[in-house]
């Protein structure tokens, strides 16, 4: 069989995006808490130099409100150069922030991993609010309302079976670390994590097998904010909370190889394999350079537990001196992590110069349009085949365990008055997907751990802060304005994927 006995098959959320109850059980303001949803704020972000046909796609992106010498104003989430010099991140009155209620997974948990079971769940792939437990996030002790809340919810998924794989920071840090200390620009925030990664490592030690350090830990190429909690348009403070996060990763990698060996810990990765436009030399050697510092750079790191050396010297051409200390490189070769994980969700070209090529425009992403590709309704490319390329490759280079831990289709869902969904091209995207994953198993021989599609119950989306933008395999009944009775409905492609974990993979 192409997919292994115990193939982790499941879906994957984050925090932040559904489980609302954002003030409820001592719960903290986290960095997500500011953030607006795309196209619902009352500001307006001056983007001169950019061109009509890709303003549509940004106008799509959600907002960080902010404060600045008294007033009030808004930034790109997605797009560090909007950034203001000296702003504070808060909740401006009048705004209309989505993480607030979600789909108010706080109070439907039960009603929720119930759906996951019916669907024959292996794994749920979530992350804990950091502000949940540390509601401040340097506080002395931690919040026992928090901590309880996730007993809760690994007990119900391990009544049913469903192992849960926890990611530790999927961006929701506690904003008052990033309005103290600019989030992890500051050495202090390696300890302040390490502390926290240990208190729920206690308490979940019999609870959980599976962690994941940084969600897309290499996401900081377009938001130093909402992936570190660096709020300011500075490439010195993003190349800094990189390293610190990566150092980060290692301790808690250290601490839990020597206290808890029944763990096994992964990092996280954006994957975007870049192909070159043409076959001459210098659109490959762009191709080639561009994806080490966009990828390899921060796997290379947590996997192989090093600096890589064509990283420092693009640090020396920019004249930063990353703030390494004595120690340090006995962190990294120590705490390297047990398995890679990935998000995957397109391509992208690279040439050596895009002069008079045509461009893809979508939101969170602008480059050289792949004309081989169909695009999503968010103008993301489509490219099943990339994901068994990118399979391939990582796994040539670490020789490491896979997890694909996201991958989906964003798009306009319909709601019919039987209150079915009929989502075809959702199935068609995850069939086409998943064939290509049997393939890397079973023709290339890659070890793939599992695969939980991102995210397996509509939810707030990430990039844009729309609802509308769906993923799911259940349809949440809540619109862009946060109307709606929350209640869930199966889609088509729950019962498809029923199916197919059902027979492990093998009728796609």
């Amino acid at each position: 069989m192409a997919f292994p006995e115990h193939f982790l098959w499941g879906g994957a959320t984050a925090a932040n995006q559904l489980e609302g109850a954002y003030l409820e059980g001592g719960k903290g303001l986290s960095i997500a808490d500011v953030m607006t949803c795309g196209g619902k704020s009352r500001f307006k972000v001056d983007l001169p130099a950019i061109k009509p046909e890709y303003q549509k796609f940004l106008s799509k992106m959600r907002y960080v409100t902010f404060e600045k010498d008294g007033q009030d104003g808004a930034c790109i989430a997605f797009k560090q150069n909007t950034y203001p010099d000296h702003g504070t991140p808060k909740i401006v009155e009048g705004e209309y922030y989505p993480n607030h209620e979600a789909i108010d997974f706080y109070h439907h948990y039960k009603e929720d991993i119930a759906l996951m079971a019916e669907m024959g769940f292996k794994a749920y792939r979530m992350s804990i609010a950091w502000s949940r437990i540390y509601p401040n996030g340097d506080d002395d002790a931690p919040n026992e309302e928090g901590l309880a809340f996730y007993d809760r919810v690994f007990d119900e998924l391990l009544k049913y079976g469903i192992e849960p794989i926890v990611t530790l920071s999927h961006y929701e840090m506690p904003l008052a670390l990033s309005m103290k200390y600019q989030g992890f620009a500051n050495r202090k925030l390696v300890d302040i994590f390490y502390k926290y990664c240990a208190t729920v490592f206690e308490r979940y030690a019999g609870k959980v097998k599976y962690w994941l350090t940084f969600n897309e830990i290499n996401s900081i190429i377009h938001s130093s904010y909402v992936n570190a909690g660096v709020f300011a348009n500075d490439r010195q403070l993003s190349e800094y909370a990189s390293y610190h996060q990566m150092l980060a990763s290692a301790k808690v990698c250290q601490l839990a190889h020597e206290k808890y060996p029944h763990f096994k810990i992964g990092c996280m990765i954006s994957s975007s394999i870049p192909y070159a436009y043409t076959c001459k030399p210098e659109d490959n050697l762009e191709a080639l350079k561009s994806y080490d510092l966009r990828v390899n750079y921060y796997s290379d790191t947590m996997v192989r537990g090093y600096l890589p050396e064509y990283k420092i010297k693009d640090l020396e051409r920019r004249g930063i001196k990353l703030p390494i200390m004595e120690e340090d490189r006995a962190i990294l070769e120590k705490g390297t992590v047990d398995f890679i994980s990935i998000s995957y969700y397109q391509t992208s070209i690279a040439a050596a110069s895009d002069d008079g090529l045509k461009m893809a425009e979508g939101n969170m992403i602008r480059h050289i349009a792949n004309p081989h590709l169909k695009t999503s309704e968010w103008g993301w490319s489509i490219d099943p085949v990339g994901l068994r390329y990118t399979l391939n490759y990582l796994y040539d280079r670490y020789h490491k365990p896979i997890m694909i831990v996201e991958n989906g289709l964003g798009a306009f869902d319909t709601l019919n008055e039987d209150k079915t969904v009929h989502d075809a091209y959702r199935i068609s995207y995850l069939q086409e997907h998943l064939s290509e994953v049997k393939k890397a198993i079973e023709i290339d021989g890659v070890d793939v751990m599992g695969y939980t599609s991102w995210g397996c119950i509509d939810l707030v989306s990430c990039s844009s802060g729309q609802m509308s933008k769906r993923y799911g395999f259940v349809y949440v009944d809540r619109d862009d304005d946060g109307n709606g009775t929350l209640a869930r409905y199966p889609k088509d492609s729950f019962y498809w994927y029923q199916h197919i974990i059902e027979t492990n993979g093998e009728e796609l």
